[in-house]
């Protein structure tokens, strides 16, 4: 692995009004690296991955990608260089068709035939995508909608991919097949941090975990360890 993390948090704070949601908080994702990071509901998890994308200022501290300062940089900017969020809530259009969805996950490239090469890829992860591509995506099932969030991030061509709780509000097979397909990108090359209400799938999948509590990070290592960590069990894998 390279030397240069491709995510680096230094010392990162960030405030909504007088409130420090984050504090002081130290992360490095490494290239091809699956990094979970996990905690309860207001831990602070979303708010990080919102701070890196551009989608609210740092108070203090540095966000470092690819060993280049991103502080301040707008969301826009981050995409072209590879940096894209699929948000919890997912936040398709439903009016538009998913055929329209996926194209606006290219709307920053203008490689035609890469484009369309990498549609058939999408498609390849997603073939339930692929058979009602002229279908408007407001109909779709949370799960379907989960997909095409996540095959409009993969037409951005994503060097890092942060994924905000994938697995919220769906159905328990759905969360297998959406676990197995993070697994294919991530297998695939992609760089994820991936924030997940449930530690154990994301602890599971990952190489390194972390976990945050109250806008600070407590604990971080090797998944495995986490795993077998009867602090992490007791408190967030139910046991």
């Amino acid at each position: 692995m390279s030397a240069t993390p491709l995510l680096e948090l230094r010392q990162l704070d960030v405030a909504y009004g007088g409130i420090r949601a984050v504090r002081g908080l130290n992360l490095t994702v490494n290239p091809g690296e699956l990094v979970a990071l996990i905690g309860a509901n207001g831990a602070g998890k979303s708010t990080t991955l919102r701070a890196v994308c551009g989608l609210v200022p740092a108070a203090a501290g540095e966000i470092l990608y690819d060993g280049r300062s991103i502080t301040g940089t707008p969301s826009y900017q981050l995409v072209r260089q590879g940096l894209v969020m699929v948000p919890e809530g997912r936040g398709i259009f439903g009016q538009l068709t998913i055929e329209e969805n996926l194209a606006m996950g290219a709307y920053s490239r203008n490689d035609t035939d890469e484009i369309r090469r990498d549609m058939a890829h999408v498609l390849e992860l997603f073939p339930r995508l692929g058979e009602r591509l002229r279908q408007s995506a407001g109909t779709l099932s949370g799960g379907e909608q989960q997909m095409l969030a996540m095959g409009r991030a993969m037409m951005s061509r994503p060097q890092l991919l942060l994924l905000d709780e994938p697995s919220m509000g769906l159905a328990p097979l759905m969360v297998e097949r959406i676990f197995e397909v993070i697994q294919n990108i991530a297998d695939d090359g992609v760089t994820i941090l991936l924030i997940e209400q449930n530690a154990r799938l994301a602890l599971e999948v990952s190489h390194r975990g972390y976990v945050m509590e109250s806008g600070s990070m407590i604990l971080e290592g090797p998944s495995q360890h986490l795993l077998d960590d009867p602090k992490v069990r007791a408190a967030y894998l139910g046991e």
